[in-house]
């Protein structure tokens, strides 16, 4: 067990708690996307065209926002790891906020034809270059604000905050599934939350105005440790560290996108499927329940690793997260009633939280002065190839049998108990 940890200082609480709000509100912005997928997918392209080419194109347009990234990362990391963090976390929401809006009163097909789908992919664009700088920075800002004694909690409170902004989202489209009726979704209300995303965008932008540069880039820039090209001493010396983080974003591509994001999909149809009659909101109830107990975890591992280390916890939850995938998946794929089918949604969303050791592992593995170019290097690369194909894999394997898509899920947290011992053998805190 490690000492009693250094309680966080006025300043590096403001700190935690501004990136933190921020990153709720631009990850808002980011997946609102996939919440009103089904309705953009009937808006925007042509009428004639068939469910399933309206759909594919939709989750593909949104998949495009994670095959971006890795350009946003790259680009926004290195001008970060040379100009300073806090000059890259204000332009990743400002990326965000512009397009969020757009959204919001962006003409549909019927008005202005093929221009619609194609700024559609457009704005995509830019929120997935704003989405790769966005995370990584804010985990490298928040890092070298915090003392070490207290990194695991300050770490579990953003990341919580950034399932947040997936809650959010929930919220908004329960909230205008309950208020208007289809016919009004489609006509206007769809556009409410993109709007409401722009101005919490504007607020992001106010709110990290507060935030002052960390001590870390000012002790490098003041003893001239600054690179010129980080990324290329990324490349030639920080190979296993590239390996390392892109194996644990594997893992958190697992959690997030498959469990959180699209499983609500397939679990309405296939419950309906099997005559266990759902709606599309209580579906998205249990998904906000998945999403609450998903950060609980972030907050609790944070708390625990700060007095127990990273690789015990890291151990528990790996099995945890192995354990509920599978009974998940097997549940939901038998004749268990939806109530039971709801419980192991949300033990499954609670071991997910393991996600919080991505950026633990991350912002410690790379040295300061590539840190940000090494952490959103290979973060938005690994995000990119796993994130963007689990569409694609959850339409394929899913479709075959179901419970592939929960061995996926348990291999994921083999891999991740795998790495706890990696980390012990290199004394890792």
């Amino acid at each position: 067990m490690k000492p009693i940890s250094k309680s966080l200082n006025k300043n590096q609480t403001k700190i935690m708690l501004l990136s933190s709000l921020g990153g709720t509100l631009e990850f808002y912005d980011f997946v609102i996307f996939v919440f009103f997928a089904s309705i953009i997918s009937k808006l925007f392209y042509p009428p004639e065209m068939s469910a399933f080419w309206s759909s594919f194109n939709t989750y593909a347009t949104f998949a495009v926002g994670y095959f971006i990234r890795p350009l946003g990362g790259i680009v926004m990391a290195h001008l970060g790891d040379k100009n300073g963090r806090k000059n890259m976390f204000m332009l990743s929401i400002l990326l965000m906020v512009i397009p969020t809006f757009l959204m919001g009163i962006l003409p549909t097909y019927e008005s202005i034809g093929y221009f619609a789908p194609i700024i559609l992919l457009l704005i995509r664009i830019f929120q997935g270059i704003a989405i790769g700088g966005e995370l990584p920075g804010a985990w490298v800002f928040v890092c070298e604000h915090t003392h070490k004694n207290r990194l695991g909690f300050s770490i579990g409170v953003l990341t919580s905050s950034v399932t947040g902004g997936i809650l959010l989202g929930s919220i908004a489209s329960v909230v205008i599934d309950l208020i208007f009726e289809n016919s009004e979704i489609l006509e206007y209300a769809w556009r409410i939350p993109f709007l409401l995303g722009g101005i919490f965008g504007i607020i992001s932008v106010f709110l990290r105005t507060f935030l002052e540069e960390t001590p870390v880039f000012e002790e490098m820039k003041a003893s001239q440790k600054l690179l010129q090209i980080p990324l290329q001493e990324v490349l030639l010396n920080s190979k296993k560290a590239v390996i390392i983080s892109g194996l644990m974003t594997w893992i958190l591509t697992g959690c997030i996108v498959i469990l959180i994001l699209l499983m609500p999909n397939f679990i309405h149809t296939i419950l309906n499927n099997t005559n266990r009659i759902i709606t599309h909101t209580e579906v998205t109830f249990i998904q906000m329940g998945a999403i609450f107990t998903l950060g609980i975890g972030c907050l609790l591992i944070g708390f625990l690793r700060d007095i127990f280390g990273s690789v015990n916890i890291l151990k528990v939850f790996s099995l945890g997260f192995i354990v509920s995938s599978l009974a998940f998946f097997y549940v939901l794929n038998s004749d268990f009633s939806i109530g039971i089918v709801g419980m192991w949604y949300l033990i499954a969303g609670f071991f997910a939280s393991m996600v919080n050791f991505t950026p633990l592992v991350m912002v410690s593995i790379f040295p300061a002065n590539i840190r940000f170019s090494g952490l959103s290097f290979s973060y938005n690369i690994a995000y990119a190839i796993f994130g963007g194909l689990s569409p694609i894999l959850m339409a394929t394997i899913g479709v075959y049998d179901l419970m592939f898509i929960g061995y996926y899920l348990a291999f994921l947290g083999l891999i991740g108990f795998g790495m706890s011992f990696y980390l012990k053998s290199k004394n890792f805190e």
